[in-house]
This record gives structure tokens, sequence and C-alpha cells, in this order.
């Protein structure tokens, strides 16, 4: 049988230590063993009664619930101040036969695996590999859990495939401790799996588009996702460059997305007119503290799978521009660590010049994130079309009311059909600015008022934005998921409040959502909304 230790706690923290916050009792359940359990099905739906327990023990005290994974998150969306779940050992994965997929699907059964809601991007990573196998996107490393990933909306920079959430397809939710608390969704106009994988899981099936868009970006609050059915493709490898550009230049990339016309060309990444390629992945780093006439811009392309290829660890180990985080906690171990001292760096020219180039697959390419402690990460999503306008007013704001120990990156991203998923726009630009945690001080603001200041000049230059529901913020700002999300945050709630009961939604909350008023229920309790379509 599954066991759960209980630990007694008084705080928690994230990985970024952003916290520490309160905590009454963290839960880690651990799984039979196969030698015990052979079947993966069982263990499964043994650790499904345990978790069940688990939700009515919290019910019962009137206490919430909520999983966690890596504490990747730089906000407070995973924090509970009662009962946390620590889903790391909970890792099973399982490829699906073709007798299992759904006879109107147009998956090619091959590329559907379902993973336990504990299995990390780089044990997927893994596991798909070994089938010959990949993900269509990661985030920047790889260190996050899938359901952490789908439950904030983890992106990468794939302009044609969007974020992780975006090649999911199917959803075990655990909604409750009753034997039809146990459910199986996917979208009824893409079904995947049939009856009889959801028998296996002894989950009730409901196919509703709306209902698993809404619950796809969910944020800790549709219930425990216990397991999810996701697609994956072919193994592919990517060609990435890492270089200087003139800034006019990256920044009409990033407005127009013209790549085919613009004069940045890389040799042999064009067609048979000699026009530039489309890339898979365009990233542009830039430092708000200086005048510099470039940028350094990091291109991927894709390129089919062929062996041998060379090793690219040596160049991803050492590369300074693997993640934006990174790099600046590197830079700033060779300074005092007095922020004034840090920030005074960053005024000089930091980002180094440089001519890299690796070729590996998208695992090898976003490999292991190698720094840990203190770090805070901004970051909102603005329509491509704004991303100098906003990267400017940004900027502007930064140098005059600042300063802060950070920089800033900009991610471009496929649109989502998650209903609450931040990647809204058709292309949605990620403008982030990523540094070392500070503390306020005389001359520099606090975190959360350089947050606040942010939202106020996207507002007030007319500027519409969503904010990363895993980054830091002023989540407490004033009506500020209905200014980014208009009728869908009605949308959302009406989804939540029919599939999970009164009481559940109280165990499934938190102060995230209460910050962000996404914790009340609507008035009518509409069950038509999660019925099979």
């Amino acid at each position: 049988m599954a066991k759960t230790t209980p630990y007694a706690k008084s705080t928690w923290d994230t990985l970024h230590n952003n916290g520490p916050f309160p905590l009454k009792t963290l839960l880690v359940t651990e799984l039979e063993g196969s030698a015990n359990m052979f079947s993966k099905y069982d263990r499964y739906n043994d650790a499904a009664k345990e978790i069940q327990r688990l939700i009515r023990e919290a019910a019962d005290k009137n206490e919430g619930f909520r999983a966690y994974g890596s504490s990747w998150s730089l906000s407070h969306i995973a924090h509970q101040k009662d009962n946390m779940h620590y889903n790391g050992f909970m890792s099973i994965h399982i490829p699906i036969p073709q007798n299992l997929t759904h006879q109107n699907s147009n998956y090619k059964n091959e590329n559907l695996f379902f993973f336990q809601c504990g299995n990390t991007i780089k044990r997927i990573s893994e596991v798909l590999g070994s089938h010959g196998k990949s993900l269509k996107t990661s985030g920047a490393s790889n260190g996050q859990t899938i359901a952490g990933c789908i439950s904030t909306g983890v992106h990468g920079s794939a302009l044609n495939v969007g974020s992780i959430q975006d090649y999911v397809v199917g959803l075990n939710l655990i909604i409750g401790d009753k034997p039809t608390d146990v459910v199986y969704l996917e979208r009824h106009t893409k079904p995947a799996l049939n009856d009889e994988f959801a028998e296996k899981i002894n989950a009730r099936v409901i196919r509703n588009d709306h209902l698993f868009n809404a619950a796809l970006v969910g944020l800790g609050a549709f219930g425990f996702i216990h397991g999810v059915v996701i697609e994956a493709e072919d193994r592919f490898l990517l060609k990435r460059y890492v270089k200087k550009i003139k800034k006019e230049v990256a920044l009409e990339l990033s407005d127009t997305m013209d790549f085919k016309n613009s004069i940045f060309k890389i040799d042999g990444e064009v067609d048979e007119d000699g026009k530039p390629n489309r890339p898979y992945h365009y990233k542009v780093f830039i430092n708000p503290y200086t005048n510099e006439d470039e940028y350094v811009v990091e291109v991927m392309y894709k390129k089919p799978y062929q062996v041998p290829y060379p090793d690219p660890f040596p160049v991803i180990k050492t590369s300074l521009y693997k993640d934006l985080i990174h790099l600046l906690i590197k830079m700033s171990e060779k300074f005092p660590k007095a922020i004034p001292w840090f920030i005074k760096q960053l005024r000089k020219t930091i980002l180094p010049a440089v001519n890299e180039e690796t070729l590996g697959t998208l695992y090898e390419t976003f490999w292991d994130a190698p720094y840990q402690g203190p770090a805070f990460a901004a970051s909102v999503g603005i329509d491509h079309t704004n991303a100098s306008k906003a990267y400017k007013v940004l900027e502007a704001m930064t140098q005059k009311e600042g300063p802060i120990p950070g920089i800033f990156a900009m991610r471009f991203v496929k649109q989502t059909d998650a209903t609450l998923g931040f990647t809204k726009f058709p292309i949605t630009c990620m403008l982030e600015i990523d540094g070392v945690l500070w503390k306020k001080s005389r001359k520099i603001m606090s975190l959360t008022e350089y947050s606040r200041r942010m939202i106020e000049v996207l507002q007030e230059n007319d500027i519409p934005f969503t904010i990363h529901w895993g980054k830091n913020s002023d989540w407490k700002f004033p009506n500020l998921v209905k200014d980014m999300f208009g009728d869908k945050v009605t949308e959302w709630k009406s989804y939540r409040n029919g599939l999970l009961s009164t009481e559940m939604q109280k165990v499934f909350s938190n102060g995230f959502l209460e910050d962000t008023d996404l914790h009340t229920p609507n008035e009518i309790n509409e069950d038509d909304l999660i019925v099979s379509l």
C-alpha cells in the first residue's frame, strides 16, 4: 500500500527562496514497491486511494490541501498554509498501446504517453528518448514536474508549438474522496484515449473542450492532478546559435516575426530562395542599464534527428546564455554580495560577445538548471506586435525609478487554448526581468513595488498584458486578473464550480487564489457545464 509520512512544519520555501511561508503539515507519499505490486495500474490506483484519504482528512479538519513538485514557481501559487503534498515520488509512466486509443483519435498511439504527476521534465525526456521520442517544447530548464508545469503554464520559446500544457491531451483529476471523484478529462473534439483506459485508472470519463481548457492551466484549483496524457513527437535536433545583432533588427523581428524578410541571416539557415528560415526558438537578452547598439540573441532551428552529432554538453554546461537567472548569478559571484555594487556592475557591459553554436536534442539543449538560491523573476505576456513598445516603457521606468538587480529578456510563444493561459495572444512575447533577489532599502524599491509599477506602466500606456502565474508580481493588485482575462475569469470559475463541490473548492483553495480573487465560486452551480459533449 502507498504510505504517507506527515511532517510537522512551521515554514515552507520555494527553490529560489521567495518565502518562507507558514505551513502546518508536509505530506510525503511513497508508492508501494513494484516487487510487491507488479502492475503499474494497480500501484497508480493504490496511490489514488491514498490521495483521496488525505483529501478527506483535510476536509474533516476544515483545512486546505495542495500538491507541489519541485518548488520551482517564484510566486506563492504552490503554497498552502495547512497541508502541502510533495509529489516527487509519484513517478509512474506508461506508454499507450493501440487498443487503448479512442476510435475517433487523430493521434498516433506511439506518440501518446501517460505520466504520473511527480515525473519531472528531465525524467519524461529520458523516458521518451528511450522510445525515440521527444517533448515538443520545454521551459528553459528541466527540473519542474509535469503537473506543476501545466498548472502554471510553463512556456518555452517555440514559435510553432506553444507551452507545455499545449501538448497535454488528457488529465486525470482527483476532486474528492468518493469513487466518482476520480475523473479522466479530455477534449470532445480531439479524443485521445478510450473508456477502457479510464476503467484501468478507475475514473469516470468527461469529454468536454471547455472544461478541459479551464482545468488545463488550473492553478491547482481544479483538484489533485494525478496523471497526464501527453502527445510526444519523433526525436529531433536543435541547431542553436548565440550572436550579437543590431538592436533595431532584434526589436523589429520581435514586433513583426517576419524572419523571411529580415536582414538577419545565418549562413546555412535559409530556404531555396536564399531567404532566412523561420526559427524554432527566438530569444533576446537586454541590459536596461547600458546603451549598447547590439543585443545578444539566441536562435534555434529544428533539424532531423540523425547520429552521430557533436556532443553539445561542453558548450551548454558553460554557456552564460543558457538561462538568464543563471547568467546573473554567475555574474554576481564575481562581485561582493552587496546589491548596490552588483547594480553598479550592471551599468557596465556585462553581456559578453559570443558566437556559440551547438547541435543537440531538446533534452540536451534545455538541460539541468545549474543554480539554486535567492532569485527573482517577473514576466509579462504581451502581443508580440507590442514587444518593443512594452520593453521601452518598462526600460524607461526601470532606469528612472530603479535600479533593480536584473536584466530583461524576450521569448516568443504560440497561443494557448487554456482558458487562463497567459500565452493568450496569437504570438505572445514573454517579456521578463530576472535577477538576484534583493531587500528594500532607502535607495531601492521592493520587489512588490517594482512589480506594481510594471502593471501600472503597462496600463497607463494601453498595452494589454498577462502575467506568468509562477513568477513574482503584485498579485493583490486590484482587479488584476479580471483586467488580464476579462470574461474568461467568469468562464473559468463556472467550470471549476461545476466540477468541484463547495467543500472541495475550499480544500483546493489557497492564499494565491484569494489574492487574485479566483477562490470565490460563482453563485450558480451549473452542473450541465461539466457533462460530456
